[in-house]
C-alpha cells in the first residue's frame, strides 16, 4: 500500500485575510515539530558520520553520505538489486510534502536509515527513509526584511551531517547547526558581512576537516565573493576567504588579495562589490587537506563596467583550493579571465582517480559553464583537459601550457552585434548549470545534464543527457529533452543505470552503456534535482527532490509539470514492486483579469512606478499566471485597498512578502500601484476586445 504523508503547516493566514488580499505569497512557513516519541536510545547516535566512515562508504553502499553519496561526491551508488533486468518492476514507494511551493534542489543525505535534506529558503527535515515519515522538521524562520531578492529563486542545493548535528544555511545567510536526533537548534551563526548588500545563502555547507563551509550568493547585484569556516562544535568563525580585493583605501583582509588586486584596474567599480560569489561548487579532500571550492561572475558582467582598464580580474570564474585548517590559497585555476559573459566556475565537482597518459591522477572534474570539460590535478591544478562538450564559440581552445582559453576574434563584443549574428556560445545559461552530473567508475562515462544555446539566444536552444568520455573527450551518447530549461540532475548505479527526472514530470530510467530508455514514470510533478539511492532492510530505494524554480525562468514554463498541475513540492521515492505514483490534480482554468480600480494617476507618476517595479518587484513579480509570485494584474479590489499595508507594512510577510518600509516611500509605492493599475487596464481591455468563443 502507497503511503502519502504531509506535514503541518505552522503559518497562520486565515481565510479571512485571504478574501481581503486576494493572493497568497510562495513560502507557506514554518514547519512543525515532528514526532516526538522516539526514545533516546534510538535517536542519541542519529547521524554518525566521520572521516573514517566517509572514507570507507563504499563498503557500506547502503548509505549515501553527502549530497553526491561520497567524499568525492560522483552523484554514484555501488547499489544494483534495481539494474537492467529489473527496472521494469520500479514503482511507487511513499512520498513526502515538504509544505513549499518553492524549486528544490538538494539531494537527501541517508544515515542508518534516517533521510536529511533541506528545502527552499533552507528549511531541514528528517524523515524515515523506509516509510517517509516525519522525525523532524526546521523552519530558520528567515528575516525577509534583510534579504528581498535572489537572482534564482529561494532555494537551497543540500545539507551536510557530521557527528551527530546537520549543517543548513538559511536564506538570509546564517548558518546553523541543528541536532541531527531533534532538529533542535546546537548553534548559528550569521555569515553575512554587510546587511545592505544583497547576499543570500543557497548552497551546501561543506565539512573540510576541522571546520564547516559556506559561501553566499548575490553577484547578480552588489556582492562581494567570500567563503567563511566555521568550528564544527561551537560555531566560531575560523577563516574567511574573500575571492575579490575591496576597496584599495583599505587593508587587505587576506595576503592573497594584495595579488587579484593587480589584476583589477584601481578605478573599477569597488562599490558593485566585484562579485565572484560561492554559492555552489564545494568539495574537500581529506588526504591533501585541501578545501576547493568554485567562484562566480564578475559584478558587472561587463567587463568594461566592472573594471574599466580591463585584467584578468582574480579571483572570478575560478577554482580555488585553500588549506582547510588555515584558508591560505594553494592553488588557484582562473577559467575564464576578464570575464564578460557571466561564466561563473561553481558547477558541481567531482573527485576521483584517472589514468591519464598512462599515469593514475587524483583529479577534479567539472563540466564547466563555460562549454569545456575540465580535468585539473587536484593536487597542483595543473590542467590536464579541457575539451569542448557542447558548441563553443567564444573561445577556440584552452591552451593546456598556460592553461588559458584562446578567445575567439570578436568574442567581447558580442554585444555590438547589430544583425543579431554575433552569438556567443554557450549563453549566460552555460553549457552546464548547477545540476549534478555523475561518473559511473564502470562505464567510465560522465552524464551531464547538457545546455546547447547561444547568448543572443538565450530562450532558443536545447538540452540533453549527455554521456562524456572524459578521457577521450567524446561524447557517447545523447538524449534530447523536451526544451533548454529541462535539465534535472543525474544518478548513475551499478545496476547500469542513469536516473534522471524532467521538467514535465516524469521519472526516467536509462541503460548507461547505451541510453535506451528503460523506464519512465509520470509523477506530475516537475524535477530539476538530482536523485540518490540507498538500501533499507534489504531494499533498494531510489529518491529525489521535486518542485520547479531556480535559474533560468522566474516562473514554471508552460509546458511544465508544475505549471500544469502546480508545484507543490515533495520528496519521491521509488521501489521494485512499488505501485502507481500519485499525481497532484491538474489546476482550475485561469480566470479572467478583474476590472481594475480607475487610474488617477499621472502618466508621469505611472513612468517613474514602471522604473521603481524594475528596479525592486519584477524579479519576483513577472506578472504573468502560475508564477509562484502572484500576477498583480489580477489583485482583488480589496488587495488595491490594502496594497500599502501589504507592501509598506508587512500583511503578508508571512506568506513570503517582505515589508518594504525603510526601503520604499509612500510616494513611490503609490506610483508602483499607479503602474500596476496601468498595466492591468491594458490586460484587461485587450482581454475583453477578444473574440469570445
Amino acid at each position: 500500500m502507497s503511503i502519502r504523508l504531509t506535514v503541518v503547516s505552522a503559518v497562520v493566514v486565515t481565510a479571512a485575510a485571504f478574501s481581503v488580499f486576494g493572493f497568497a505569497y510562495p513560502g507557506r512557513g514554518a514547519l512543525a515539530r515532528g514526532d516526538q516519541e522516539t526514545s533516546h536510545a534510538q535517536t542519541a547516535a542519529r547521524g554518525q558520520i566521520d572521516l573514517k566512515r566517509l572514507l570507507s562508504a563504499d563498503k557500506h553502499p547502503g548509505d549515501w553520505l553527502t549530497t553526491g553519496r561520497d567524499i568525492g561526491k560522483g552523484h554514484y551508488s555501488p547499489l544494483k538489486q534495481i539494474n537492467k533486468d529489473t527496472v521494469g518492476r520500479l514503482g511507487f514507494a511513499w512520498d513526502y510534502d515538504t509544505h513549499t511551493d518553492r524549486g528544490l534542489e538538494a539531494t537527501p543525505i541517508v544515515v542508518d536509515g534516517v533521510m536529511y535534506t533541506s528545502g527552499s529558503a533552507g528549511k531541514a527535515y528528517a524523515l524515515d527513509a523506509k516509510t517517509g515519515k516525519e522525525l523532524w522538521g526546521f523552519d530558520p524562520k528567515n528575516d525577509l526584511r534583510v534579504n528581498r531578492q535572489a537572482c534564482c529563486d529561494e532555494v537551497n542545493r543540500g545539507v551536510a551531517v557530521w557527528k551527530g548535528k546537520v549543517y543548513v544555511a538559511a536564506f538570509d545567510g546564517r548558518l546553523f547547526a541543528l541536532d541531527a536526533a531533534t532538529g533542535a537548534v546546537v548553534w548559528q551563526a550569521d555569515t553575512v558581512i554587510n546587511k545592505k548588500v544583497g547576499y543570500t545563502s543557497t548552497g551546501a555547507p561543506e565539512v573540510a576537516g576541522k571546520v564547516v563551509v559556506i559561501g553566499n550568493a548575490g553577484a547578480e547585484y552588489d556582492a562581494r565573493g567570500y567563503v567563511s569556516a566555521y568550528d564544527l562544535e561551537t560555531g566560531k568563525l575560523v577563516w574567511r576567504f574573500f575571492t575579490v580585493p575591496g576597496d584599495p583605501s583599505k587593508p587587505y583582509e587576506n595576503p592573497e588579495l594584495e595579488v587579484a588586486a593587480r589584476t583589477w584596474d584601481p578605478k573599477s567599480r569597488w562599490d558593485m562589490g566585484g562579485g565572484g560569489t560561492v554559492w555552489d561548487a564545494m568539495a574537500y579532500d581529506s588526504e591533501l587537506n585541501l578545501f576547493y571550492f568554485g567562484t562566480g561572475n564578475g559584478t558587472f558582467f561587463d567587463q568594461s563596467r566592472r573594471s574599466p582598464a580591463g585584467g584578468d580580474n582574480f579571483f572570478i570564474a575560478s577554482i580555488l583550493a585553500v588549506n582547510a585548517d588555515t584558508g591560505r590559497l594553494v592553488w588557484h585555476y582562473q577559467e575564464v579571465p576578464g570575464d564578460q559573459w557571466d561564466f561563473d566556475a561553481v558547477q558541481p565537482f567531482i573527485l576521483t582517480d584517472l589514468k591519464i597518459g598512462g599515469k593514475n591522477r587524483k583529479v577534479l572534474m567539472q563540466a564547466s559553464k563555460t562549454g569545456f570539460f575540465y580535468i585539473l590535478d587536484r593536487k597542483t591544478g595543473a590542467v590536464l583537459s579541457a575539451e569542448k562538450y557542447v558548441p563553443v564559440t567564444w573561445a577556440d581552445h584552452v591552451d593546456l601550457k598556460t592553461g588559458r582559453p584562446v578567445e575567439a576574434e570578436g568574442a567581447r563584443n558580442y554585444r555590438n552585434s547589430s544583425n543579431g549574428s554575433n552569438f556567443i556560445s554557450p549563453s549566460p545559461m552555460g553549457g552546464h548549470n548547477w545540476n549534478p552530473m555523475s561518473y559511473d567508475p564502470q562505464t567510465g562515462l560522465v552524464y551531464i545534464p547538457a545546455i546547447e544555446n547561444a547568448h543572443d539566444a538565450l530562450f532558443a536552444g536545447k538540452s540533453y543527457l549527455r554521456a562524456w568520455d572524459p578521457i577521450h573527450s567524446k561524447i557517447v551518447w545523447n538524449i534530447p529533452m523536451s526544451d533548454w530549461w529541462d535539465r534535472p540532475g543525474v544518478l548513475s548505479t551499478a545496476g547500469g543505470l542513469v536516473f534522471q527526472g524532467t521538467g514535465t514530470g516524469h521519472f526516467c530510467v536509462y541503460d548507461a552503456e547505451t541510453g535506451e530508455k528503460l523506464k519512465d514514470i509520470d509523477v506530475g510533478t516537475t524535477i530539476i534535482a538530482a536523485p540518490m539511492s540507498y538500501i533499507i532492510d534489504g531494499v533498494q530505494y531510489v529518491a529525489v527532490m521535486a518542485a520547479w524554480g531556480g535559474g533560468g525562468w522566474s516562473f514554471a514554463h508552460p509546458a511544465s509539470a508544475a505549471y500544469q498541475r502546480g508545484n507543490e513540492g515533495r520528496i519521491i521515492a521509488f521501489k521494485l514492486d512499488g505501485g502507481a505514483t500519485p499525481k497532484p490534480d491538474l489546476l482550475p482554468p485561469i480566470q479572467p483579469i478583474p476590472q481594475p480600480p480607475p487610474l488617477t494617476a499621472s502618466a508621469e507618476t505611472v513612468r517613474q512606478g514602471t522604473a521603481i517595479f524594475a528596479a525592486h518587484c519584477s524579479g519576483c513579480h513577472v506578472n504573468q499566471p502560475r508564477t509562484g509570485a502572484p500576477d498583480l494584474r489580477r489583485m482583488s479590489p480589496e488587495s488595491h485597498d490594502a496594497f500599502h499595508q501589504i507592501v509598506l507594512g508587512g500583511a503578508l510577510q508571512s506568506a513570503g512578502m517582505p515589508p518594504w518600509q525603510g526601503v520604499l516611500s509612500p510616494e513611490e509605492v503609490d506610483a508602483i500601484h499607479a503602474y500596476l493599475i496601468s498595466i492591468s487596464w491594458d490586460a484587461y481591455n485587450k482581454q475583453q476586445a477578444a473574440p469570445k468563443n
